[in-house]
């Protein structure tokens, strides 16, 4: 019967619900395979307004030597997942971050887990009451009491069929973003500015997989000086990031040049020298083809 069930479900809701399930197991490894924290953002959030959340080590502020910071790219992934096609075709190790968290702990870092995706909440859209213009009218009680009826019922049979004929549509929702977390680029300068520059670490590290570059080249653009001070080195995967269209300065490209390297997907053997029509950091081959967000 349960099986049966399956099939009856629309494979869109399917591939939602499976992507709740692989989220919240991802999450739950995070926590109690990693160790890692669930730290809740905006950090001043009241109790009513929409919030999101990071994961850190437990010694992410306070290691004095080194710090691990971890950017997904974009679409359905959430924090700790790379590409959510690699852990269903693969596993575990090959489309999500538990291996370089655990990597990074066994040698020491702190490590800091970012969440760009998770930008809003979505509610249901208040409905608009509106008022009967019969009930301004000169009309007799009883037959205004008729009119509401015959328009309640009308609108009864309206929502019935749009139910019937869309039942994906029983509810119109809205979102609510998140304070200064409203797109993955906000999101990685409220980290950097609330959790990373305040860090001991003297000297950070990031990963960043595809969007995530471009978030960090954004980061870069808005706190160039403090970036400088504090990051020793960035390791990028298939990186969307350009340097021109961000217009990202001189200054940047010459530090990406000495202290970034985009591994990029390639059929030459690993660490094989990539061309690149941008003036920026070295690219080099993945020795494979990478995962996509997805």
């Amino acid at each position: 019967m349960n099986r049966l069930l399956i099939f009856l479900i629309p494979w869109k809701d399917l591939n939602m619900l499976l992507m709740k399930i692989i989220t919240k197991y991802v999450y739950e490894l995070l926590e109690k395979d990693c160790n890692l924290k669930k730290i809740s953002i905006p950090v001043d959030a009241t109790e009513s307004e929409p919030k999101s959340f990071i994961y850190m080590s437990e010694d992410a502020l306070t290691n004095p030597q080194k710090l691990m910071v971890l950017i997904h790219g974009s679409g359905v992934v959430r924090a700790g997942q790379w590409a959510r096609r690699l852990i269903i075709n693969e596993d575990l190790d090959s489309g999500t971050q538990i291996p370089f968290i655990k990597r990074a702990v066994d040698e020491g870092y702190g490590v800091i887990v970012l969440n760009p995706n998770e930008n809003y909440i979505e509610v249901e859209k208040p409905k608009i009451h509106v008022q009967s213009s019969s009930d301004s009218s000169d009309e007799p009680a009883e037959k205004r009491e008729r009119k509401d009826k015959v328009s309640k019922e009308t609108k009864k049979r309206r929502d019935f069929y749009e139910k019937y004929r869309n039942p994906q549509r029983e509810k119109e929702m809205m979102q609510l973003y998140i304070r200064e977390n409203g797109s993955p680029e906000e999101h990685a300068i409220y980290v950097w500015d609330h959790f990373i520059a305040k860090s001991a670490a003297e000297n950070v590290f990031f990963v960043a997989h595809s969007y995530g570059g471009l978030a960090f080249v954004e980061l870069m653009i808005q706190r160039e000086a403090d970036v400088k001070n504090k990051v020793t080195a960035v390791a990028l995967t298939d990186s969307v990031h350009n340097v021109w269209h961000q217009e990202a300065g001189k200054t940047i490209r010459e530090w990406m040049r000495e202290n970034c390297c985009n591994w990029v997907s390639s059929s030459e053997p690993l660490d094989t020298s990539v061309e690149s029509m941008l003036p920026d950091c070295p690219r080099v081959s993945a020795g494979m083809c990478l995962m996509r967000d997805t």
